[in-house]
């Protein structure tokens, strides 16, 4: 079993860069991942990373894993089953090999909740989207629908709608988990239609988006509502079940960071979607990869004083 100075968790938008600069201080890093493209690898294109005009996803993250593994870090394809700390050192126990560290960067991470019907795979990044401000300029003036009844989906559907031309707010009950100043507001905007009570059924298309099959909770009648594209914005699911009583998470299952990406546990740290950080984006996620890289050079040299 190899010794490595750290071993990052994940290795998309955070882990990547926080490899990068590991590796750039010199610290002997490994990166385990079950794949290098994460959220950020599943979108068609990419505006509003600095640096690019327009970029796919799968081009962004093929650059980042690049200049990782130009920089010294290794690359290893597993799943993580369990973390355990022994003295000083992290024990890391994949599907194939186990690996042990002085320090540990997570940043699995985090899954958005699906509706689960039939055609929402198939047209993922052909319509289906799950992140407003990622793809909502691509359907300016168009006829889009937002899925939920939280405060996100309802931020959503207010953000979409000025450059959409039509937005339905499709939510399965007649009451929102939203603020009522939030939902009162959304209400105001008029090119936002409210299908309450309705529960998505099916998403039509070829190779984009078509329509939605809705039904009514109450009626059981089935609605076919005609789209260019769909928002699922139900949540997140973060990847933190095989880490539960190792760190502090909050109560969204989210790993709990300070500003130093530092968690509750001493020589643990966790960057990207899986924290508590409130904003979701790429360049975020990068910006807290480069922390917590940093934050392990200033712990790993303070163990050696």
């Amino acid at each position: 079993m190899e010794n490595y100075d750290l071993i990052i968790i994940g290795g998309a938008a955070a882990g990547l860069p926080a490899a990068l600069y590991a590796s750039r201080r010199q610290i002997k890093t490994l990166v385990i991942t079950e794949n290098t493209q994460g959220q950020t690898g599943t979108a068609t294109t990419i505006e509003n990373y600095p640096g690019f005009l327009s970029i796919s996803g799968m081009e962004l993250m093929i650059k980042f894993d690049e200049q990782a593994r130009a920089a010294g870090a290794t690359l290893v394809y597993d799943k993580v089953q369990t973390l355990t700390k022994k003295d000083d050192i992290f024990e890391i126990k994949g599907t194939s090999e186990t690996y042990s560290a002085k320090a540990v960067i997570i940043s699995a991470g985090k899954s958005p909740r699906t509706i689960d019907v039939p055609g929402e795979n198939e047209l993922k990044g052909k319509g289906v989207s799950y992140c407003a401000t990622c793809d909502g300029p691509f359907f300016k003036e168009k006829t889009i629908a937002v899925i939920g009844g939280g405060n996100s989906a309802l931020e959503e559907a207010e953000y979409l709608s000025k450059l959409a031309k039509k937005v339905y707010l499709i939510h399965r009950r007649s009451d929102f988990r939203a603020e009522e100043n939030v939902v009162h507001h959304v209400k105001k905007i008029k090119n936002i239609e409210f299908v309450l009570d309705a529960v998505p059924k099916k998403i039509i298309g070829e190779t984009k988006v078509e329509a939605i099959v809705v039904e009514n909770a109450l009626s059981k009648k089935e609605t076919t509502i005609n789209l260019d594209g769909i928002f699922v914005s139900i949540g997140y699911v973060p990847k933190t079940k095989w880490i539960e009583g190792c760190v502090e998470l909050d109560n969204y299952g989210q790993i709990i960071v300070n500003k130093k990406c530092e968690t509750s546990t001493l020589g643990i740290f966790a960057a990207g979607d899986i924290t508590n950080i409130r904003d979701k984006q790429t360049i975020i996620a990068a910006a807290q990869g480069v922390t917590a890289a940093l934050s392990v050079y200033d712990y790993l040299v303070g163990k050696k004083r």
